[in-house]
């Protein structure tokens, strides 16, 4: 996550994050609980594996979701924001996964090229990054540290919001179903429209994708703007 991207998430932000992520996004869950089962299904279940995390921070909802499951999973969880990655190492310590996790404050890009993992994830990152540059940029850095064939989970959200506006409409009244008032809506919707990036398209997904190094994606999630994908990279 570009440093610009990564600073907005501040204590505030980041303290209110684990509820509304969750009002933002219609099924998080299941979106998390699938991606965990997507992986076990493309790495095969009972064996070891070292599992980059992008954008960690937060709820760390990827290791807690997959690590009860899959007991020889470790995981790698990077995210260059303080505030997210400290609710991300609570979160963790809470669930007693403290032995098989390791933190990294800072970008992917600054992980030792040396560095290798059986699979990666990229959930809730990419429409935060802006400009096409950063977003191709995490994710090459991602395919630098995965050998040929080794799947990558990526969601988010895509398309231009300004552009469908009954989605963007849908997306106010979950909030509106959830309690906020008028004013918390129009600000949320004011933020949405301003502060974030996400690729233009499910087509400009495949491209920055392609461009990085992955194969073609296969859709597994959606949920308004948001999608989730499996790509595997190429040799």
């Amino acid at each position: 996550m570009a440093d610009a991207s990564a600073a907005k998430f501040d204590t505030g932000r980041a303290a209110e994050y684990a509820v509304q992520s969750r009002i933002a996004l219609a099924g998080y869950d299941a979106c998390h609980e699938l991606a965990a089962c997507i992986l076990a299904a493309a790495l095969g279940r009972g064996g070891e594996a070292r599992i980059l995390i992008g954008g960690a921070g937060g709820t760390a909802q990827e290791i807690l979701t997959a690590a009860p499951q899959q007991q020889g999973w470790r995981f790698t969880a990077v995210d260059p924001a303080p505030a997210m990655l400290g609710l991300a190492r609570e979160a963790v310590g809470e669930a007693g996964l403290d032995e098989r996790v390791t933190f990294h404050a800072g970008r992917i890009e600054d992980l030792g090229a040396a560095e290798r993992f059986d699979a990666a994830t990229l959930i809730g990152v990419l429409h935060h990054l802006p400009g096409r540059a950063a977003k191709l940029e995490i994710l090459k850095a991602l395919a630098a540290r995965l050998p040929a064939g080794a799947p990558l989970i990526l969601a988010g959200n895509r398309g231009a919001y300004a552009s469908r506006p009954l989605l963007l409409a849908a997306w106010g009244e979950r909030w509106r179903m959830h309690g906020a008032d008028e004013e918390a809506v129009k600000a949320k919707l004011g933020r949405i429209l301003q502060g974030a990036d996400p690729p233009a398209s499910e087509e400009e997904v495949a491209h920055l994708l392609d461009e990085a190094g992955f194969a073609p994606p296969l859709l597994f999630f959606s949920s308004l703007f948001w999608g989730g994908w499996i790509t595997t990279r190429k040799p």
